[in-house]
C-alpha cells in the first residue's frame, strides 16, 4: 500500500486513484487490537466465574467458610478446597493470634487513687465449625478484619482495666502480689466479654503500671519512712543479737573456767584419793609389818625357850654322861676303844712300838724311809 501522501517520482505514472480514508482512526496493528480484545474477554471471563466454582488452599493458620447464595454450607479446616456451583464462594479466617496493646493512664482506684496501665493479650478467632457458623454474620468485620478486631478487644480492655482497678484498693492493684491479682482479674473480665464473640484471649499481661509524680512521690516517703522504721529495728535487733552474742561468748568463758576449776578439783579429788589409797596401803603394811614383827618376837621367844629346853636337854645328857663317867672309869676305857675302832679304817695300818723309839716306814716299791722326830 502506498503512503497517499507521499509524492511520486513518477507523476502519472499510476492511472488509479488513492481510496478515500477516515482521518480520525490512529493506524494500530491488528495484533494489538486482538490481544486487547482477548484480555478483556478473560477478564469478564475470570469476574463471572468467581461466582460459580473456586479452587482454593487453606493454610494451617486458617479455615474456610464456604457460602452458596449468601448462606453459610460449613467450615473447612486447612487442605484444598473445590467446589462448583451457582453463587459459591470461599471466604478464609486467619486463626492466628492478633496481639493487641492498650493503655490508660487515667484509671482510678476505689480509694480514689490515680494509677496507669499497660495491658497486653493475644486473641484468637475461632476454629470450631458451630461457632463460627452461629457469629459469622453478625462479626464478619472482626473475623475477616485485624483492625475491627482490634479495635474491639481494645474496647473491652479498657472496660476490663477499668473495672478490675475500680474495684481494689492503691496497695492491692500495685504492690506485691497485688498486681498479680489485678493481672488474673482483667484476664478474667477480657475472657468473659470476647467469649459471646467467639473470640478466646491468652497470654494477658501488665508489663507496666504507672503513677502519678504526686503518688510517687509519696510512695517514695512512705519507703523511706518504712525503711528508716525497718533499719531502727534492724538496727535494735543488730544490737540485741551483738549482746546476745557478747553474753553467749562470756557464758563459754565462764563455763570453760568452771571447767577448769572442775577438772582440778576433779583431778585433786582423785589425787588426794590416790594419796589416802597409799597412805592406807602404807598403814596396812605398817601394820602388817607390826604384825610380822610381833609374830617374829613371840617366834623368837619361843625359839629361846625350845633352846634353852635343848641345851637343858644337852646339859642334862653331858650331866648324866660325866656323871656315868665319874662313877663308871670302866665305861670310859669303853667309850674310848669304841671311838678309836671307828676311826681305824679297813686300809689303815698300826705300828706300836717300844716307847722311846721311831718306827721306819715302808712302800710298796721296797724302800725304806726312816722317822725322826721333828718336835724338840
Amino acid at each position: 500500500m502506498k503512503n497517499p501522501n507521499s509524492q511520486s517520482s513518477k507523476s502519472g505514472s499510476d492511472p488509479t486513484p488513492p481510496k478515500p480514508r477516515l482521518s480520525f482512526l490512529p493506524a494500530i496493528p491488528s495484533w494489538v487490537i486482538g490481544l486487547g480484545i482477548g484480555l478483556i474477554v478473560l477478564f469478564i471471563f475470570s469476574s463471572v466465574s468467581k461466582s460459580f466454582w473456586y479452587f482454593e488452599v487453606i493454610e494451617n493458620d486458617q479455615v474456610g467458610v464456604t457460602i452458596e447464595a449468601g448462606e453459610i454450607q460449613g467450615v473447612l479446616q486447612p487442605g484444598i478446597a473445590y467446589d462448583f456451583g451457582l453463587f459459591v464462594d470461599l471466604v478464609k479466617i486467619t486463626t492466628s493470634a492478633v496481639a493487641i496493646t492498650v493503655d490508660d493512664p487515667e484509671l482510678i482506684t476505689i480509694d480514689k487513687q490515680r494509677i496507669g496501665l499497660e495491658v497486653t493479650a493475644d486473641v484468637f478467632r475461632p476454629r470450631e465449625a458451630d461457632i463460627v457458623i452461629s457469629n459469622y454474620s453478625r462479626y464478619r468485620n472482626i473475623y475477616l478484619n485485624d483492625e475491627s478486631l482490634q479495635q474491639r478487644m481494645t474496647a473491652f480492655t479498657l472496660q476490663a482495666m477499668k473495672v478490675c482497678v475500680g474495684d481494689k484498693k492503691f496497695d492491692e492493684a500495685v504492690i506485691g502480689s497485688g498486681g498479680d491479682d489485678l493481672r488474673a482479674c482483667i484476664d478474667d473480665e477480657l475472657s468473659g466479654l470476647a467469649e459471646p464473640l467467639g473470640l478466646e484471649v491468652r497470654n494477658v499481661a501488665v508489663p507496666q503500671i504507672s503513677i502519678s509524680p504526686e503518688v510517687q512521690a509519696g510512695l517514695d516517703a512512705i519507703v523511706q519512712s518504712r525503711l528508716s522504721t525497718e533499719k531502727a529495728k534492724q538496727d535494735v535487733e543488730k544490737a540485741k543479737q551483738e549482746a546476745l552474742a557478747q553474753q553467749a561468748v562470756e557464758e563459754g568463758r565462764i563455763r570453760v573456767d568452771q571447767s577448769k576449776l572442775q577438772e582440778e578439783a576433779r583431778q585433786q579429788a582423785i589425787l588426794q584419793d590416790i594419796k589416802r589409797q597409799q597412805l592406807e596401803a602404807e598403814l596396812a603394811v605398817i601394820e602388817q609389818e607390826k604384825i610380822n614383827t610381833q609374830a617374829q618376837l613371840e617366834l623368837t621367844s619361843l625359839q629361846q625357850k625350845v633352846a634353852d629346853q635343848q641345851a637343858l636337854v644337852d646339859i642334862a645328857k653331858e650331866l648324866a654322861l660325866a656323871t656315868l663317867y665319874e662313877k663308871y672309869p670302866s665305861f670310859v676305857a669303853l667309850q674310848i676303844a669304841l671311838a678309836n675302832s671307828s676311826a681305824i679304817k679297813d686300809t689303815d695300818k698300826l705300828i706300836f712300838t717300844p716307847d722311846g723309839v721311831f718306827p721306819n716306814l715302808i712302800f710298796s716299791n721296797g724302800s725304806t724311809l726312816p722317822t725322826y722326830n721333828v718336835t724338840p
